[in-house]
């Protein structure tokens, strides 16, 4: 733990960036504000001021500037008295902008290493030009406490007003400011990739759950997940039957047996008296007095009717009884279940007909370019849309409901009329358009729409210029490369962790097993490629095209290979719909 609190300023909005929340922006698959809660997070104490953030945990204090908005200085002095209310004050304190994506836990160990030996009041950072960055600093908390009494007045400040004589500048990496698009821009581009994993997880953990609504459960249902534990209405069995076809006896044997039959279905059979029998079938109310049924292939049946127990046979209870499997108020799925077939059959049983879900995932489809033709003959210059008409059904295959497939054409303010009128479904599906192209215009409509970038490129070939984020109503945005075969392996890839994000579902289990063949298929970048079972594992493609999907053609699923991964390395299988 360091000897010092952290006071990390996260309030009002960006003007020069369209009025957005900026400690909210992702850059490189998390927020500035995650940016700077992890650089300071070996610190005793931590303060966020600004608005309220409900996804902050409970071990950070979080507190408003009088009034919002009142600038930095304002801000520091709202968190000062925070800290001071709790109770131990450490005696330096880190004050920081959420606006520096790249910040890390080693600047801060630096500046507060320089503080200790230079006995400064405050020691601050210098960007690699030379500016000071009076928001990335360590303060004397008496110097900090000193300066703030100092002044007439704390609202509308000027940083300058409160930094003391004795000072000292600490060039360090890492300290740039997002303050404009451009800004932002420049700190995306210099964001390394995500990895496939890292990526889930932040879908997984940082889209906006679906609303919960009350559906009936059956087939329309599916793709959805439970939103609360599925709780039996009925116990199951309801009432004590049969297991198995055989004898319902009374006491110990041998018995006499009656001519009346137990059926599934049927009228329950009179009560047994001591040393009495009935015939009886699977899934019979077993009647009153029954000590035990005794399978046909146990017992022995004399011409007099008379039952015995076969010798050296084994002695068990063939009756399932009441609640053995469940009793009325159990909960027989959990919190995230998703919606098929298993659980639609358990709904039934227990006599559950409707439920607390979030979902289904619907999808709207957007192919985009002027060359993608869909029908009629092609002109110069076009291409057919070999991969906008089986989207549907990878989605439905990923449990995700597709509503309609549209063509998007390269227009100036195309996109930005598609993200404004995309509020009415969870996701947004986008075909193209999300490279560095000039017609790639995807990332800067996001950009101007205020969307929340989660993943700016994927660490994967094909499939690196994968995009993803979310809009300020909720709609999800996937952007999927233009090439089929690049845009399948990457839908395949991540689409399930959208659906697991929005809708809470359970992560699925990752399929894995040995890819004899890694060593011919793994570079330097993790890859994904087509894939055949074998008696031993899978043998990968070493080489595909990403222009049409024939690479897919008699194949089992993908597999996803690691860096430099040798022959027999385990590796995670994604099957193809048949």
């Amino acid at each position: 733990m360091i000897d010092a609190d952290a006071i990390v300023l996260a309030g009002g909005r960006a003007t020069r960036m369209g009025g957005v929340d900026k400690p909210a922006i992702v850059v490189g698959g998390r927020s500035m504000l995650d940016a700077a809660l992890s650089a300071v997070a070996g610190c005793a104490s931590t303060v966020v001021v600004g608005p309220p953030r409900p996804e902050l945990g409970p071990g950070i204090r979080q507190v408003q500037e009088t009034p919002a908005g009142a600038g930095p200085v304002a801000a520091i002095a709202a968190g000062m008295r925070s800290l001071a209310e709790s109770g131990a004050p450490a005696g330096s304190v880190v004050v920081l902008a959420a606006d520096m994506p790249f910040l890390t836990a080693d600047a801060i160990a630096e500046l507060l290493r320089h503080a200790d030996e230079s006995g400064a009041d405050a020691v601050f950072a210098t960007d690699e030009s030379g500016r000071p960055q009076y928001l990335v600093g360590v303060w004397r908390r008496t110097a900090l406490l000193a300066a703030l009494d100092r002044l007439d007045s704390l609202p509308n400040q000027p940083m300058k007003a409160l930094v003391p004589a004795a000072t000292a500048l600490v060039p360090l990496s890492g300290v740039a400011d997002c303050d404009t698009d451009d800004d932002l821009r420049r700190a995306r581009a210099q964001a390394a990739p995500l990895a496939l994993d890292d990526a889930r997880k932040i879908l997984r953990g940082t889209l906006t759950r679906l609303p919960i609504r009350h559906a009936p459960l059956h087939a329309a249902a599916r793709g959805a997940a439970l939103a609360a534990p599925l709780v039996a209405t009925e116990a199951l069995p309801r009432f004590d039957v049969s297991a198995m076809d055989g004898y319902a006896v009374s006491g110990e044997g041998p018995w006499r047996l009656r001519h009346d039959i137990g059926f599934a279905g049927g009228q329950r059979p009179a009560g047994l008296r001591p040393g009495e029998a009935v015939r009886i079938a699977t899934g019979a109310h077993v009647p009153d007095g029954t000590s035990t049924v005794i399978r046909d292939e146990f017992v022995h049946r004399d011409e007099g009717d008379l039952l015995s127990r076969l010798p050296d046979t084994p002695v068990r209870d063939d009756v399932r009884h009441r609640g053995d499997d469940w009793l009325p108020g159990d909960t027989v799925a959990p919190e995230g279940t998703p919606v098929g077939p298993a659980l639609l059959s358990v709904a039934a049983a227990a006599e559950v007909g409707t439920a607390a879900v979030r979902g289904p995932v619907r999808a709207r489809i957007v192919m985009t370019g002027d060359e993608i033709r869909s029908e009629g003959p092609l002109q110069t210059g076009q291409t057919r849309d070999s991969i906008g008409p089986v989207l549907p059904e990878l989605l439905a295959w990923c449990g995700i409901h597709p509503m309609d497939r549209a063509h998007l054409r390269d227009t100036p303010s195309g996109f930005d009329e598609l993200l404004a009128a995309a509020a009415d479904g969870e996701l947004l599906v986008v075909v193209g358009a999300t490279g560095g192209g000039a017609a790639d215009q995807l990332r800067a409509a996001l950009d101007r729409a205020g969307a929340r970038i989660l993943v700016h490129r994927l660490l994967m070939r094909p499939g690196g210029s994968t995009v993803i984020a979310e809009t300020g109503y909720g709609t999800t945005v996937l952007g999927l490369p233009g090439n089929p075969y690049a845009a399948v392996a990457t839908l395949l890839a991540v689409a399930p962790a959208i659906v697991e994000g929005r809708t809470g579902r359970i992560p699925g289990r990752p399929s894995t097993g040995p890819l004899l063949n890694a060593g011919d298929i793994a570079g330097a970048t993790p890859r994904i490629v087509p894939a055949r079972a074998v008696p031993d594992g899978w043998l990968g493609d070493p080489h595909i095209r990403t222009a049409h999907l024939a690479g897919l053609l008699n194949r089992d699923g993908l597999v996803i290979v690691p860096p430099n991964a040798a022959d027999g390395a385990r590796v995670e299988f994604l099957p193809l719909p048949a």
